[in-house]
């Protein structure tokens, strides 16, 4: 189903993230979670995308396998890294025979396998570029073309630290044919609704979804604040870990923290959220208990 659709059916939508795992049996592993994930009925499911050529394929693979395989509406992540026009064109021209009508629009971070790659040779160096050579695909399998989905940063983009001018990049995004806007994880549910505002005053109206990803292991929490992309703890979250005895304990409490945010979230009347699974379905099919999403 075309994203517009979805957003138009759903006041709130509900999704959640994977991303293509590198052997047989993870890939085997992850359909049993996306099994019991699709009973929760989510309104879409997206797949992460990798510039290396092996992760590029698994991504597409996953892509057409749920596609074919479930009820689900798939949305593949696409990037600029180490991407030609002309690649770029077959990719999309290969989803659109597959079915595959929707796209998050990215530009990526260069892999840690390609230190060396010179990014003058990719076909675009920002989103906004991707956004716009997208939207000017033919327009199949759907008159309105692929449906495009751009990230969000509530906690600011760490590659504009002046958030004046980071909104002005970001406007230029979205301008350029995006349909909603997925937010990266964030802790903190006041950096949210100052993004969501700092949207609107710059004439930013499409649909945000927010983007949750509960902690459940001292480990993960750690890796979360190391990202490229920047994850701050709150102190309230990082105390209710320390007091925790094992890693049982920390993945209640992050349970409860992200349950606490999508409450609140809700309340606010929130767009959308997108749960970031790591492709296991507990802790996200216990947030939708405790929520009491039907």
């Amino acid at each position: 189903m075309h994203i517009q659709d979805i957003l138009q059916a759903h006041g709130t939508t509900f999704s959640f993230e994977f991303f293509p795992p590198k052997t047989e049996q993870g890939f085997a592993d992850l359909f049993v979670t996306i099994q019991r994930l699709q009973e929760l009925r989510p309104s879409f499911v997206s797949v992460t995308y990798g510039a290396g050529g092996s992760t590029r394929e698994r991504t597409r693979d996953l892509i057409v396998r749920i596609h074919r395989e479930t009820s689900l509406t798939a949305v593949s992540h696409l990037t600029c890294v180490c991407h030609g026009e002309a690649e770029l064109s077959a990719i999309l021209d290969g989803y659109a025979e597959s079915g595959i009508e929707n796209i998050l629009a990215l530009g990526g971070d260069l892999p840690a396998s390609l230190p060396g790659h010179d990014r003058g040779t990719d076909a675009f160096r920002y989103a906004a570029e991707l956004v716009r050579f997208i939207r000017s695909r033919p327009r199949v399998p759907d008159p309105r073309g692929f449906g495009i989905g751009v990230a969000g940063f509530p906690e600011g983009h760490p590659g504009t630290p002046n958030r004046l001018q980071e909104m002005d990049y970001f406007k230029q995004k979205v301008g350029a044919g995006a349909d909603y806007i997925c937010t990266q994880l964030f802790f903190d549910n006041h950096d949210f609704y100052d993004f969501r505002e700092r949207c609107e005053l710059a004439g930013i109206h499409v649909p945000i979804i927010a983007g949750i990803m509960p902690v459940t292991t001292r480990a993960g929490m750690v890796r979360m604040a190391g990202l490229a992309l920047g994850a701050r703890i709150p102190a309230r979250l990082l105390r209710a870990v320390a007091h925790c005895a094992d890693d049982d304990a920390v993945a209640q409490a992050g349970i409860h923290w992200a349950t606490e945010q999508c409450r609140d979230l809700l309340a606010n009347s929130v767009r959308g959220l997108h749960f970031y699974t790591l492709n296991r379905s507990d802790a996200a099919r216990q947030i939708y208990d405790n929520l009491g999403v039907s």
